[in-house]
């Protein structure tokens, strides 16, 4: 997995684990991601900000600071559907 797919792929259920945190499933989900960015892409100290119409994702490797943008929309788009699907509420 590119490392452009795996920071989207983190953060989006990122943001199902912080809305849902009695969800386990999602928490190993999460942690999954955190795996692969740490492990296949040496990502240390992911931090993320929400400035609309952006979340934005400040991370290092090898001590170099990076940044990439996803669109609010795009993220949420997952959590949204979960929560509009009643047999997961």
């Amino acid at each position: 997995m590119n490392l452009q797919d795996a920071l989207y792929n983190w953060l989006t259920i990122k943001k199902v684990s912080d809305e849902r945190e009695e969800d386990q499933a999602a928490k190993d989900t999460l942690d999954f991601f955190a795996e692969i960015l740490r492990d296949d892409h040496q990502v240390a100290d992911l931090k993320t900000v929400k400035k609309p119409p952006f979340y934005y994702i400040h991370y290092n490797i090898d001590g170099k600071e990076y940044k990439k943008q996803f669109p609010i929309e795009l993220i949420d788009a997952l959590y949204e559907s979960i929560e509009s699907e009643p047999k997961y509420n």
